[in-house]
């Protein structure tokens, strides 16, 4: 139990009902969650207003309500009447729990790809380098080996206190955080305090949420708006955004980089499908990761494990004992065909997968790409990404992906548009998505490659609000062991 005047002794309220002499057992965002005397924060998402639920969390026994408005109040209620909830839920939430993020060190990591790279790669490095640390992902929340999997790539500002106090309690010193756009619009990183920032890259995602791509860039921004002097920032110098993320902040910047003139270099020195051998700061590492888009991943690692104070040699060490991520360039040999499992669902990062693949096959094998688009999501990038599959690929299935709520056959349509009259022929539209990976195993011969793309990690397949069990790695392994039958 907490009392109420201790979490609320730092926010700014407009008004106030009932007496804040109270004890609070707990906090609740979503009204069927509610307990006996926890505060219920009425919050307004993009969907639901919780304004609307609650007389429901009173009827549960909600002790105090943080709302923006107040109708009909209840005498034996406390109401807490503020500007925004849901930032003010996320400044009572780190007191609640003892504001867990001034008690280790927490690392953001935002842009539109590589988030889940650089945060889990970071978490692996710390491991290796004998630190206890935590990790939350798109993946999975971490703490210490154990691990959970997660929910949302940034959960809410309850949640993510209550796991960076669990990390605290099991002695973790760092944590490592993806933060998404819609988790900062959401202010649901509101009374964190983040040590460091680290910004991938941006291009077109999430034009479904986000109004345009400014919107969506100066959200990105608001992370490096709340560093303080005592934090650092750390940008893709090879992104031409990467300057307004560190317009107004107060932390001390520094940049990596392949291309440019940065603090942070490295270059690709050979790779194929087992890994590349890097340089960084003239040391060579051999790192069973590929592509050029993961030597910015692991540069981005090498240089918040320096600027976090770790020698030169100890992280490369740490750096070569990394895997690759889940469903990201995961690499199947099976039958002597070469398959690739990304999650690439965003027009940059599916060009990243096909140049990687491209650079290092020879002229010789077929290339045949599995793609398709999320329903429910930014329909402007479906032809962009099908244009883009059939520029670099020798033959294209189009296929569904996580088509949510909409007609799968009509998201496919979307994507036709993109692709070049003179390219139809190279293009097969199935629909089901595990017969069009069945497909392109039956089109492939000996030394061929097939990437499947745009759900990666993903072990279910989205289909008018029921998850169906679905694993892209397990479809393709299953059907390639068959080959040697």
């Amino acid at each position: 139990m907490k009392s109420l005047d201790s979490l609320i002794s730092a926010i700014e309220l407009i008004d106030s009902f009932g007496s804040k002499n109270v004890q609070i057992s707990g906090l609740a965002l979503d009204s069927r969650m509610v307990q006996s005397d926890n505060l219920f924060a009425a919050t307004r998402g993009a969907n639901t207003d919780g304004h609307l639920f609650i007389e429901k969390a009173i009827g549960l026994g909600a002790a105090v309500i943080l709302c923006e408005e107040v109708v009909n109040p209840k005498d034996h209620v406390t109401y807490l009447v503020v500007e925004n909830s849901a930032k003010t839920l996320g400044l009572i939430a780190s007191a609640f729990y003892d504001n867990p993020s001034n008690q280790l060190k927490l690392i953001g990591v935002t842009g539109t790809n590589g988030k889940t790279s650089v945060a889990s790669m970071l978490y692996e490095c710390f491991r290796n380098l004998d630190h206890n640390c935590g990790l939350l992902s798109t993946i999975k929340y971490s703490i210490n080996g154990v691990d959970t999997i997660s929910t949302h790539t940034t959960p809410n500002s309850i949640r993510i206190n209550e796991l960076l106090a669990d990390m605290v309690d099991d002695g973790c010193e760092y944590a490592f955080m993806e933060v998404s756009s819609h988790a900062l619009h959401q202010n649901r990183t509101a009374g964190l305090k983040f040590d460091g920032a680290i910004f991938t890259n941006i291009t077109r995602d999430h034009l479904d949420y986000h109004t345009d791509f400014k919107e969506y860039l100066y959200t990105k921004k608001t992370l490096f708006d709340h560093l303080d002097t005592s934090a650092f920032a750390l940008t893709n110098k090879d992104d031409k955004n990467a300057k307004v993320m560190v317009q107004n902040t107060l932390a001390s910047s520094y940049t990596y980089s392949l291309k440019s003139f940065s603090d942070f270099k490295t270059k690709i020195v050979e790779h194929d499908f087992d890994g590349m051998l890097l340089n960084i700061s003239d040391s060579e590492v051999w790192l069973r990761l590929v592509g050029k888009f993961n030597a910015y991943n692991v540069l981005a690692v090498y240089s918040t494990a320096f600027l976090l104070g770790k020698e030169h040699l100890e992280i490369i060490t740490a750096l070569s004992a990394i895997n690759s991520v889940d469903g990201r360039f995961q690499n199947i040999k099976e039958s002597g065909i070469t398959a690739i499992v990304d999650y690439a669902h965003t027009p940059d990062a599916i060009q990243n997968v096909l140049d990687t693949i491209n650079a290092i096959r020879t002229t010789n094998e077929e290339l045949i790409t599995v793609i398709g688009c999320g329903g429910d999501r930014d329909k402007g990038k479906r032809p962009i990404m099908a244009k883009i599959a059939c520029d670099s690929s020798t033959k294209v299935i189009f296929t569904s992906d996580n088509p949510r709520t909409e007609d799968a056959d009509e998201i496919i349509s979307d994507m036709m548009l993109g692709v070049d009259p003179r390219h139809f022929k190279k293009v097969l539209k199935i629909t089901n998505r595990e017969e069009a990976i069945k497909t392109a195993i039956s089109l492939s011969n000996k030394g061929d490659i097939i990437l499947v793309a745009g759900k990666g990690h993903e072990t279910y397949q989205d289909i008018m609000g029921v998850k169906h069990p679905f694993d892209d790695k397990e479809i393709l392994t299953q059907n390639l062991k068959l080959l040697k039958e």
